[in-house]
């Protein structure tokens, strides 16, 4: 009985040992792969950001040579259909509703590009509101 007490008492120290030898690395490993749902939005931002391998400023340059003459309303790096995107809301003068163009955040291709109607926009940023 002696025997599995101090076999017992061994392995909680050598536990203890190593938790605090790999507690500052596992504090930093926790960070990095706490789930999407359990991070904030800055920590989600930044971790898509640390994937891309374009720039916004390329991403728009891109975009903004699809749609001739438009300016960038808005942008922003989402995730869709499993793809980093960049997201450009583009207005041409004179031509109702926007153009929207969607670049890969990795490659720099255009992945979509679909006009949307000023009541189809106005209905999607009441639905991205929180």
């Amino acid at each position: 009985m002696q025997r599995l007490l101090r076999i017992a008492a061994a392995i909680a120290a050598a536990t203890t040992l190593m938790t605090a030898r790999t507690g500052a690395v596992n504090a930093q490993q926790a960070k990095a792969i706490t789930p999407a749902h359990h991070q904030t939005k800055a920590q989600q931002d930044s971790a898509m950001r640390a994937q891309t391998k374009i720039t916004p400023e390329q991403a728009r340059a891109t975009a903004q040579s699809r749609v001739p003459g438009g300016i960038v309303q808005s942008e922003e790096l989402e995730r869709e259909r499993g793809k980093l995107i960049y997201s450009f809301d583009i207005k041409v003068k004179g031509k109702s509703g926007i153009q929207e163009v969607n670049v890969n955040a990795v490659d720099g291709t255009v992945v979509n590009v679909e006009h949307e109607s000023a009541k189809a926009e106005k209905k999607e940023k009441v639905k991205e509101k929180p």
